[in-house]
């Protein structure tokens, strides 16, 4: 496809995460040179491990693919607008049940492959302080959760915002080779007929007892109880988790409703489920096990979970501190600054303009690519319909009568309600999912009809 935007504009991205590369590859492909920055490896963080484009470090699932649920919807979208980081989700991807989830490294290689072949795109491998304004027509700042301290100052004093920063913690991965699969059964939930894509390690009540007494009692690195508005509650530790109540990872992370174990023939008391990390399965994340323990403690805690007696650890769980903007009071629809002291428009994308989640991180930097690129042909960006997923979440992002404000990931709760009520909640999603593809095929033609897409 032909587009106008070939009139040698420049676009300068800061941060090559699952935001800007995504950013980065639609605006390339439409013909505009991008300048793509990424600090590492000359700027380490807390928790990546390589130098990779798009690297994942919490988890390694993108959530479900259910046509009937908020992140399915979103991934129906994400392909009906082009998505490129999603393609190379679905072309790594790892059994993981009704989730798409990836091999990590599969992932970020083949984002890499394509950010760094494309010849629209010239990759810097520098830290970036301040918005590289300077010899370009837009910047997009989607440095993600962990933005350096001289970024995050510099866009705290640009937004006025005093605190950018909440906390988030990542779960551990144990080596396959350690476990004890005498001990752990392979199921997903609800399908007992079939080999499922999860490891579960089943708890009866007293190991469970004696687990969450050793998990209330053992280290943190930041010993601190956290509170809700410090703690983003979407990636709280188990360990906070369980002073809400010793029951409380029973009937969350660790639930046991729809497992049978097949050595007892009946639902255990509870249970930790492990998704495997890469193709080859030779490594399993511990499902919902975000942790801010120290590594002795993880080590001597988790392998009081039945079959990870051994357990050999590839990762451990870490503790980290994530950096967003109050978007409600900056942001518009199309994820432009609205007052930014730059010589040019300044977009943010990804987590640190405020949205949560992996899928949500690639739909920022979709929209902020293509509202940038409307911008460039002199087009206004047609507003993403409040009845898609994310749409809805874009209309609650930016929504200035929002007070409290913390990132927030799809979810039915946040889009438009129906023209009429439906009490069945498997139908009502249905309709909320039917509405949405409508309103989305609507929107992308009205993009096709600008010439965006």
């Amino acid at each position: 496809m032909w587009y106008a935007a070939r009139m040698q504009k420049t676009v300068n991205i800061v941060g090559a995460g699952l935001a800007g590369s995504e950013a980065a590859l639609q605006l390339a492909d439409r013909g505009v040179r991008v300048r793509l920055f990424e600090m590492r490896p000359q700027v380490a963080t807390a928790v990546h491990k390589g130098s990779g484009c798009a690297e994942l470090v919490c988890s390694n699932s993108l959530k479900s693919m259910k046509p009937d649920s908020a992140a399915g919807m979103l991934k129906a979208e994400l392909s009906a607008l082009g998505s490129q980081v999603l393609a190379c989700a679905h072309l790594t991807q790892v059994d993981a049940g009704g989730a798409l989830a990836v091999d990590r490294d599969l992932f970020s290689a083949e984002v890499t492959r394509r950010v760094e072949s494309h010849p629209n795109i010239s990759l810097f491998r520098q830290e970036v302080t301040c918005a590289p304004d300077q010899d370009c027509d837009a910047v997009i700042i989607a440095s993600g959760p962990l933005t350096s301290d001289a970024l995050a100052q510099w866009l705290s004093t640009c937004t006025g915002m005093d605190n950018l920063a909440f906390y988030d913690a990542a779960a551990p991965v144990v080596m396959a080779d350690s476990l004890d699969m005498s001990v752990l059964f392979r199921q997903s939930r609800y399908e007992q007929d079939s080999v499922g894509d999860y490891l579960n390690a089943p708890f009866t009540k007293e190991s469970y007892d004696r687990f969450i007494q050793e998990l209330l009692g053992a280290q943190r690195v930041i010993a601190k109880d956290f509170e809700t508005k410090d703690l983003f509650s979407a990636c709280q530790p188990i360990e906070e988790i369980a002073r809400k109540g010793a029951d409380a990872p029973r009937f969350g992370t660790c639930k046991p409703v729809g497992l049978i174990d097949p050595a007892t023939g009946r639902r255990p008391w509870a249970a930790v489920q492990l998704r495997a990390e890469n193709r080859e399965c030779t490594a399993y994340n511990l499902v919902g096990f975000q942790t801010n323990l120290t590594f002795p403690e993880q080590r001597r805690v988790f392998r009081m979970i039945p079959g990870l007696e051994n357990a050999q650890f590839a990762r451990y769980g870490v503790m980290h501190r994530n950096t967003f903007v109050c978007a409600p009071k900056i942001l518009d629809r199309t994820l432009r600054v609205t007052s930014a002291p730059t010589a040019v428009p300044l977009y943010l994308a990804g987590q640190v303009s405020g949205t949560e989640g992996y899928c949500e991180a690639i739909a920022s930097g979709l929209v902020a690519a293509l509202s940038v690129f409307a911008h460039l042909q002199g087009e206004d960006m047609p507003e993403y319909p409040r009845t898609t997923a994310f749409g809805s979440l874009l209309a609650y992002a930016t929504d200035p009568q929002t007070v409290d404000y913390q990132p927030m990931h799809v979810n039915f709760g946040i889009i438009a309600p129906l023209d009429q009520q439906i009490k069945n909640k498997g139908q009502r999603y249905a309709a909320y999912c039917a509405r949405g593809s409508a309103h989305m095929d609507q929107f992308c033609q009205s993009l096709r009809e600008r010439g965006i897409l």
